[in-house]
């Protein structure tokens, strides 16, 4: 154990594509064997997602690892012992802006809650997204003009060429592209990296003292903020080169080598 890893008291990982494997729609047992022995050392467990809570018990991972904490919705929402203790909302403006151009230029747009989601309307192009990743999309409702509930985080299902028409509108706003047809649409200066702060904070822990990690765009901040980062598998790029370490893929127990790599577990 080098003199960075023997500091890690708290990991921080995300859950689709790397700790649950949308080949086998589980976490592999090494996995869940490598969680019990860092909770058995004392280093806390949390899992980062760009879901809310609701979506990630759809998956069932909370019947098959018992984490400490989640950081939801992209680090908007932060939550220890069914509690939550940091939010960070998008304004309604910014939403109903994201309204009116999802219905100008005739797109799926998902807009999630805490413990919600709700969507505009179905197409190819949401119906291939979630059939790889294995969700279900909810019920599609129209959206009024002003949208009158707390959003966390926006999923627009377009290609990059319509995302280039609306995203420079969207005040204080960027993307992370998860599908060729899926963009999460987040606050510009929030991301996963500022959940994990809050509970860095909560806990009274700095960042040298957190590993996290993660294979997709909207993991590149988490990766550079916490003392290491570790890319999974077929990560992407930007991912890979924000990272200290790449692992193997997820099938191929890459989760667990990580840690043995680091020599926080055996």
């Amino acid at each position: 154990m080098d003199e960075k890893s023997s500091k890690i008291k708290i990991v921080f990982t995300d859950i689709d594509g790397t700790l649950f494997s949308h080949r086998t729609h589980h976490v592999p047992e090494s996995a869940i064997a490598a969680i019990k022995k860092l909770q058995a050392k004392g280093i806390k467990v949390f899992l980062c997602s760009g879901r809310n809570f609701y979506l990630i018990r759809k998956t069932g991972i909370l019947d098959m690892v018992k984490p400490d904490g989640l950081v939801t919705m992209n680090g908007s929402n932060a939550i220890i012992d069914g509690n939550i203790i940091y939010r960070y909302p998008i304004p309604s403006t910014v939403v109903d802006h994201m309204i009116l151009f999802a219905k100008r230029l005739k797109f799926g747009l998902t807009l999630i809650e805490e413990n919600e989601g709700h969507i505009n309307m179905i197409d190819d192009r949401v119906i291939s997204a979630h059939e790889k990743y294995g969700t279900r999309f909810p019920q599609p409702r129209r959206f009024p003009d002003h949208y009158d509930r707390t959003v966390y985080q926006m999923i627009a299902f377009c290609d990059e060429f319509e995302e280039s028409l609306f995203l420079p509108h969207l005040e204080n706003c960027k993307s992370a592209r998860w599908d060729e047809y899926a963009v999460d649409i987040m606050l510009q200066d929030s991301d996963k990296s500022k959940g994990v702060m809050s509970v860095l904070d909560y806990y009274g822990l700095k960042p040298e003292e957190a590993m996290s990690l993660g294979d997709g765009q909207n993991d590149v901040e988490m990766l550079s903020y916490t003392g290491i980062g570790v890319a999974v598998g077929r990560a992407d790029p930007a991912a890979k080169k924000a990272a200290d370490y790449v692992t193997d893929d997820i099938d191929d127990d890459g989760w667990a080598k990580a840690f043995i790599h680091y020599g926080l577990i055996d």
